[in-house]
């Protein structure tokens, strides 16, 4: 389990998600309806945004670039129902190493409702809904009465980033192996003997992707996908990419900008990733976010949120000692961390933690992990999802860093201090992600500087735990001057879109005339 930056499933409550879109009637590649141009945002201040120059790849073949997507009724994905007779799936080829664009291809999946304004259609609509790994062409059709007022101007499109569902989904263990990790992992290890379990578990998951997905495994960083994405737009019959990426969706969009800053055309980045952290920073920030998010629910209940949290982490520290029997399963410490995890995602969960805690409390656990359930993608029957699988895949393709079990255990100290509840965990998750991991990673922090861009949005939500409001503005620096708009949401919650009325209004107003708001705008 992780509570790294991801949009996440919680089946009792419904569906926090991201979406995607496409463009041209057939898929044959014909010229699209051009956008009307952005009005020109409000001056922002002058940041220290870099302004290095993309790295240079080779051209790609026709071969490529002018291919025509065969556009068939939608199948239905793994334990899910097959989209309305709307929706259409095609497969776009993509060079499997974008530094060998003629050698071998791999599958990007893609699925589009088309526009319902054929005469103003605007374009393609391409959505990500973060993980990474988190399947467009599941989530799109399931989520898009959220988007339905931008589907009239646009071609709703949902894809699978390579490593991810359809897209040579990446799988590293099975449901028994998955199964027995949970159960008897600790992820706070307090023993040498629990540090090494703890280590070797995550090096075996590392081994296991590297056995039945190698191919795969190296080329499935965010640089390969937003590469990937470029070309898409081109296959789609778009000028410029327009794109609403949410969680890590803004990661790729703003690795897009700064690759492709010609090709950008509206794109909104919601529950924003900081470009400048690495995998410490990214830990801290979140070790920040989930109890400053923590913190916040426990003041809605009226108890002090020192005197909760300390609760809390009782609470974790018996269950560390004794994990509660669930029928033939046990609630552990890690199990009930990530159901407590999982509420502080939206505001309208908090109920379900106030029950589940007090249940814990009096010794029965079911509450808590059907919840640790929904996030790790367990159903009924036992089965796993892989979203896990390609989230580390490309987390770990991306990042350069290997922190060890010694670094990992310096940071335990600060990080208690900074949350009772999440420290430990997530100080001790630097070290574990990637441990030995068998590929070697890109760099340690994204580029996003886009000079000459259009302008893009910035979205961060105050109250977001995993991806803390603090990230929406380094990503709006980084982006440049007159490039990153920021828009700050007063509120709770992972993303601000289809939450908050007025940031959904400044969204659309934006991706359906044009409209850039001033920078700072804040909402709430």
């Amino acid at each position: 389990m992780s509570i790294r930056v991801r949009m996440t499933v919680l089946a009792v409550t419904g569906l926090l998600v991201a979406g995607c879109s496409s463009g041209g009637n057939d898929g044959s590649g014909g010229t699209t309806t051009a956008a009307p141009s952005a009005t020109t945002p409000t001056p922002r201040p002058t940041t220290d945004a870099k302004a290095s120059e993309p790295a240079a790849t080779p051209a790609l073949p026709a071969s490529l670039t002018g291919q025509r997507l065969d556009w068939k009724r939608c199948e239905a994905p793994e334990n899910g129902q097959r989209p309305g007779a709307e929706w259409r799936c095609a497969t776009v080829e993509v060079p499997l190493d974008h530094a060998k664009p003629e050698g071998a291809t791999t599958p990007v999946a893609l699925i589009r409702k088309e526009a319902g304004d054929k005469r103003g259609r605007i374009g393609s609509l391409l959505f990500n809904f973060g993980g990474p790994g988190a399947s467009g062409v599941e989530i799109l059709p399931q989520a898009a009465q959220e988007y339905a007022k931008l589907g009239e101007r646009y071609d709703l499109v949902g894809f699978d980033p390579r490593g991810v569902g359809g897209s040579a989904g990446v799988v590293c263990r099975d449901d028994a192996e998955q199964a027995a990790a949970e159960a008897s992992v600790d992820l706070t290890p307090d023993t040498a003997a629990e540090e090494a379990a703890y280590i070797e578990d995550n090096t075996a998951f590392g081994a296991g992707c590297a056995r039945r997905s190698g191919t795969v495994l190296p080329h499935t960083t965010t640089t390969a996908t937003a590469r990937d994405l470029d070309l898409a737009r081109q296959v789609l019959g778009d000028d410029k990419l327009h794109y609403f990426g949410m969680s890590y969706g803004t990661q790729l969009g703003g690795t897009y900008a700064h690759l492709f800053p010609a090709n950008v055309g509206r794109l909104v980045l919601d529950a924003v990733v900081d470009p400048t952290a690495d995998t410490t920073g990214h830990a801290r920030h979140q070790t920040i976010g989930f109890q400053r998010a923590l913190d916040n629910y426990l003041k809605s209940t009226g108890e002090d949120p020192k005197a909760g949290s300390e609760r809390i982490a009782r609470l974790l520290r018996k269950l560390d000692r004794e994990p509660l029997t669930v029928g033939d399963r046990r609630l552990t410490e890690g199990l009930a961390l990530t159901g407590i995890a999982i509420t502080l995602y939206g505001q309208a969960n908090w109920p379900l933690l106030t029950r589940a805690l007090a249940d814990a409390e009096q010794g029965r656990g079911a509450a808590l992990l059907a919840l640790a359930d929904a996030y790790n993608d367990r159903d009924e029957k036992g089965h796993y999802a892989t979203q896990s699988h390609s989230q580390r895949a490309i987390s770990c393709a991306d990042s350069s860093e290997r922190p060890t079990a010694a670094r990992a255990k310096a940071l335990i100290p600060e990080f208690r201090g900074l949350s009772p509840v999440f420290g430990a965990f997530l100080a001790w998750d630097t070290a574990g992600w990637c441990a030995n991991w068998p590929v070697k990673g890109e760099r340690t922090t994204p580029e996003a500087s886009a000079p000459g861009a259009a302008p893009i949005l910035v979205v961060g939500t105050t109250g977001d735990p995993a991806t803390p409001y603090e990230g929406a503005e380094k990503m709006a620096k980084e982006l440049g001057d007159g490039v990153g708009v920021l828009v700050t949401n007063k509120g709770e919650g992972h993303g601000a879109y289809g939450t908050s009325p007025c940031v959904t209004k400044k969204v659309d107003a934006y991706f359906l005339k044009g409209t850039v708001p001033a920078y700072g705008t804040t909402c709430g």
